[in-house]
């Protein structure tokens, strides 16, 4: 049977291929990194050390949403900053001129206001030193998520905070790469090719800097000329948006949304995947995807089923925050997410 509504030269044989890709997803574990597996759902109410965690958070995360819906695209940025680097440890939150979130890569980075709200609360109503800033951090960003229009999916818990922050560990690739380049950094931090179509999919929210996309633009591989697999109508869209003769100061802090006609609603929705099928993926890495059987075959699906594509946006979230976690006597748990507990001004 052929997908409806999208590309009818698909047969039966590549649904069928769609089909296989779950199949091996789903037996393989579920998947979660070998160091995730010694995460707890409900950790803290199990152990009866805060009951009411994920209570808390999520009422501070929707006041704060209520005024700001771009909070769910700048926490989810955020938690991919931090656990595709070092793993899930809050590493991404430590001040210092050579910390992760001073690395080029990590300019713009926002949210953290919000995550020192969130710790201040449960500093209160939990005790000190009981919830991790990494837990909070992953908590907060499934319920903005949620409200923007995702699933709340299970998160699991017992994150310890890292120790250290090293802005030369940041190894974040540019949104310019090819699908080849984007997958190879994917499976090297443990994720997979559907982790790597669906995780993309989060771009459905969000803004990027037309430094970004200037070679998309105006000269794609140094060819003096636009990348030719975007569409002529969003080319000339994002060139008003972008000039070329803008000074590179400027370029830098003019921003434009991922997904232009949704946008500013900061909407979840699949959006991104149909933009992809039609050439209008503002970034290129984006586009990329159309071009790899198996990121192409998720495109498709994901385009026609929202459904299914909330469904594994749940997994890969998941996923993606169990990398490399530190538990039990590994790391601790930070009184100020800024801070290690050795260096807090603030404890006395």
């Amino acid at each position: 049977m052929e997908r409806e509504g999208y590309l009818n030269i698909f047969s039966l044989v590549v649904i069928v291929g769609v089909v296989s890709l779950h199949m091996s997803r789903t037996e393989a574990a579920i998947g979660l990194p070998p160091d995730g597996k010694s995460l707890r759902r409900q950790y803290y109410k199990k152990l009866n050390i805060c009951v009411n965690v994920e209570a808390y958070v999520k009422h501070q995360v929707k006041v704060y949403w209520s005024k700001d819906h771009s909070l769910t695209a700048k926490l989810v940025k955020l938690l991919y900053a931090d656990c595709m680097v070092n793993g899930c440890d809050a590493s991404i939150l430590l001040d210092g001129p050579q910390t992760e979130k001073n690395a080029p890569q990590n300019a713009g980075l926002g949210a953290f206001i919000i995550i020192d709200k969130i710790k201040t609360v449960l500093e209160d109503r939990c005790g000190p030193g009981v919830v991790s800033c990494a837990d909070i951090l992953n908590l907060a960003a499934r319920d903005a998520l949620h409200l923007a229009g995702a699933p709340s999916y299970p998160v699991l818990l017992g994150r310890k905070d890292g120790l250290e922050s090293k802005a030369a560990w940041v190894d974040l690739p540019s949104p310019s790469i090819s699908w080849e380049a984007g997958l190879a950094y994917f499976q090297s931090k443990g994720l997979d090719v559907q982790d790597f179509a669906t995780l993309l999919g989060a771009h459905t929210m969000g803004r990027t800097h037309c430094n970004y996309i200037w070679d998309r633009l105006y000269n794609f591989n140094n060819t003096g000329k636009p990348d030719p697999t975007m569409d002529k109508s969003l080319l000339d869209k994002l060139r008003q948006q972008c000039p070329k003769t803008v000074k590179k100061s400027q370029e830098q802090n003019q921003t434009v949304f991922l997904t232009p006609k949704y946008g500013p609603s900061y909407k979840f929705t699949n959006a991104y995947y149909t933009n992809v099928i039609s050439h209008q993926a503002v970034l290129g890495v984006d586009q990329q995807i159309l071009f790899n059987y198996d990121t192409n075959q998720l495109v498709l699906e994901y385009a026609g089923s929202f459904e299914q594509f909330r469904k594994e946006i749940s997994l890969s979230m998941s996923r993606m925050g169990a990398l490399k976690v530190l538990t039990g006597n590994k790391g601790e748990i930070r009184r100020n997410c800024h801070f290690t507990n050795k260096n807090n001004p603030y404890i006395k």
